[in-house]
């Protein structure tokens, strides 16, 4: 970063190029951000004031979705009574469109025991964050699928009616990648288990901290070749260029092949 910002003028990037790393330095913050919260204890019960999420705008389409206990037969006998109800508002995509999930869950009390009963909150990939699974499914497979950065997807929801910055989008992205790392390693697995794979390494910088300089790193790319049942590509990160990246634990022989990894 410091080569960028302070080097020769001729060495600088363009502009497109400074929003592209830009977006990857927030993105990466923000994942990393996500994996401390998950290995920090719970914080203490705190008085604060928490700061409150922006209204959605109130013109958008709302599509109401009722959620209700199995039963509103209490275990005493009596026949329950609604007495209320919990609403929270999701902000939903379908392309060119923006509607409002409104989740409304019913609250019913019996009031002979004095018990209540509401239908549990649904997962969310993001806890107490407004986007749903399909909005946060489109700006992933625009992103990774569609060669659409962050920059061009504000825009375009701009575009539809609903101002989304790339700061906040970035953050999604990268809050998405941690919750999705259980099933990437458990697809890597299942790739590097097959006898021959197709690899490809791609040399990158890498600042050492302690040294205070780069040192040349790489960045593996292993595919299953083109008749094999399971189709995909999986990309691994390797401090050095040598055979602790592509094969650090070696694998039994299969028709002559040593390594998982034939390049």
């Amino acid at each position: 970063m410091k080569r960028w910002k302070f080097g020769r003028s001729a060495e600088q990037l363009d502009p497109a190029q400074r929003q592209l790393f830009e977006q990857t330095v927030a993105a990466n913050l923000a994942a990393i951000e996500e994996e401390l919260d998950g290995l920090r204890s719970p914080p203490a019960p705190t008085e604060a004031r928490q700061p409150k999420r922006a209204t959605l705008p109130f013109d958008l389409p709302r599509i109401e979705i009722h959620r209700e206990p199995d039963s509103t037969t209490c275990a005493c006998g009596c026949q329950m009574q609604r007495i209320g109800e919990d609403v929270s508002e999701k902000l939903d995509y379908t392309p060119g469109v923006f509607t409002v999930e409104r989740p409304v869950r019913g609250k019913w009390a019996c009031r002979a025991c004095e018990r209540l009963v509401q239908a549990p909150v649904p997962t969310q990939v993001i806890d107490k964050s407004m986007p749903t699974a399909g909005l946060l499914a489109h700006v992933l497979v625009a992103k990774y699928a569609d060669h659409q950065p962050l920059y061009r997807q504000e825009g375009l929801f701009a575009r539809a009616g609903m101002a989304l910055s790339r700061s906040t989008l970035a953050q999604w992205v990268s809050v998405c990648g941690v919750q999705l790392q259980p099933l990437v390693e458990a697809f890597k697995a299942e790739l590097l288990a097959h006898p021959v794979l197709h690899a490809d390494e791609t040399p990158v910088e890498m600042l050492s901290p302690d040294k205070k300089k780069t040192h040349r790193a790489t960045l593996w790319a292993y595919a299953t070749p083109a008749f094999e049942p399971v189709k995909g590509v999986v990309y691994d990160f390797a401090e050095r260029r040598d055979k602790t990246g592509p094969d650090p634990s070696p694998m039994p022989s299969t028709n002559g092949c040593a390594s998982p990894v034939r390049r």
